[in-house]
Parts: C-alpha cells; structure tokens; sequence
C-alpha cells in the first residue's frame, strides 16, 4: 500500500460514485486486505455487489488483487494507497464532488454510531477516555488554515494504525474524526460580527463529561482528503 496519497481528478471521482465503494476502500485500507465474500458478510451485502464494486474500484487503481494471498478462484483484494486527497486545484467542482463528500460523512456518522452502540460495553480503563465535543470559533480563512496544518500536525505525532501490525501493548484502534466547517448563513450580513447571544456553560463542548470518542478515518477539506477510504483530509 503506497503512502503516497491518490489525488482526485474528475475521472477518479468516477470511480467513487457510489456509498458501498467508499466503504469498502475504508475497510480495506484500515483492516487490511480481504475477499468479496468476507466484505460482503460485514456489510450485510451480497457477494455479488462486492465483487462488482471491487472491480470497479480496481480500474480506476484504488484497490488491487493481492496475488500473495488466496488459492484457486478466491480473489483477494488489498488497497493501493493509504488515503485520498481531493484538492482544490485537481479541476473538481464542489458540485462534482458532493456526492463523494456525503458518502464519506455517512461512513463518519455511521462510525459514530457503531460507538454509541458499543458504549457500555467498554473496558473501564477506556470508559472516560472518549469525547464528543465542538467549539465555535470565529475566524478569518487565514485562521483555518493554520487550524487545520496544526491539528494534522498533531495527529501525525501518534502511531496509526498499520493493517496485519500489532500495536503497543495496551492498544486499540481510535479513531480521530474532525470537522473544519465554515457557517456562512449570514457571513453577508453580520461578517466579522460576534454572535448574538453569548453560549451557555457547557456550550460547544457536550461530551466532555465523561467524554466520549474524538471519533476517520480520514478527512474531507477543501484541498486535502481522507484516509480510510473515507473523505479527504
């Protein structure tokens, strides 16, 4: 799997139309590689679906056939890249590339759910280690910018998780999942004014509680994108 990221063109994006390729691009690229058969039991799909999806992922060079595992007609696959960019100047509209951006949320929403769903079921050493928070800020683009360099900065600070490689002792995957997203409804009227009403004691920040997960596999920016399968960074 190339640590190079494959950068989105208009043709690639092609190849990510569709919500079950980008998960099945995510689960390759963060459990490691599989069969049809074996994605589809996770997914509570077909065989047949998989497989087409996984051929239609293979031509446009997302994933590829692992000819080191497998025996007799079981085709294995394994992903290319470790994550996909969608950048700003790769000549893909916003409107192209909705679609691709709303499956990758739905992949992050649906990873947020499989949390809550498992939440008491945690070990009690991770019961507190999780959150669930926002800020809003208030900022000029200049501002998001070095927001988002600084906090992949950070994440790049800590070990990833590398498919089929046992972790430190202790380890568990943990998913880090951020959202830079500008709320332009009334930039036009009230640019650069503060807000109307000042927030709440615990506004913006509702899982600090206990805390919950900062739960990406990937990232959806402007000009970056996503690991697992998922978005764009």
């Amino acid at each position: 799997m190339s640590d190079d990221p494959v950068v989105l063109d208009p043709r690639l994006l092609r190849g990510l139309a569709h919500p079950l390729r980008v998960r099945l691009l995510e689960l390759l690229r963060v459990d490691g590689r599989s069969t049809a058969t074996r994605l589809a039991e996770r997914l509570g799909q077909s065989s047949g679906a998989t497989s087409y999806h996984l051929r239609q992922l293979a031509e446009y060079g997302f994933v590829e056939e692992d000819p080191e595992q497998g025996a007799g007609r079981e085709r294995w696959w394994r992903a290319a890249h470790r994550s996909t960019t969608l950048d700003k100047d790769s000549g893909v509209t916003i409107a192209e590339a909705e679609g691709y951006m709303r499956a990758v949320a739905a992949s992050y929403s649906a990873r947020v759910a499989r949390f809550l769903d498992s939440m008491t079921t945690l070990p009690e050493e991770w019961q507190a280690q999780w959150t669930m928070s926002d800020s809003i800020l208030q900022l000029t683009p200049e501002d998001v910018a070095r927001l988002k360099e600084e906090v992949f900065a950070l994440v790049q600070r800590y070990p990833r998780r590398e498919p089929g490689v046992a972790g430190p002792e202790g380890s568990v995957p943990v998913a880090v999942q951020w959202y830079v997203l500008p709320d332009l409804g009334d930039a036009g009227a009230d640019a650069g004014r503060g807000p109307a009403v000042e927030p709440g004691p615990g506004d913006g920040d509702p899982g600090r509680g206990g805390s919950g997960p900062a739960v990406p596999t990937g990232t959806v920016d402007g000009p970056r994108a996503s690991e697992a399968g998922d978005g764009t960074r």
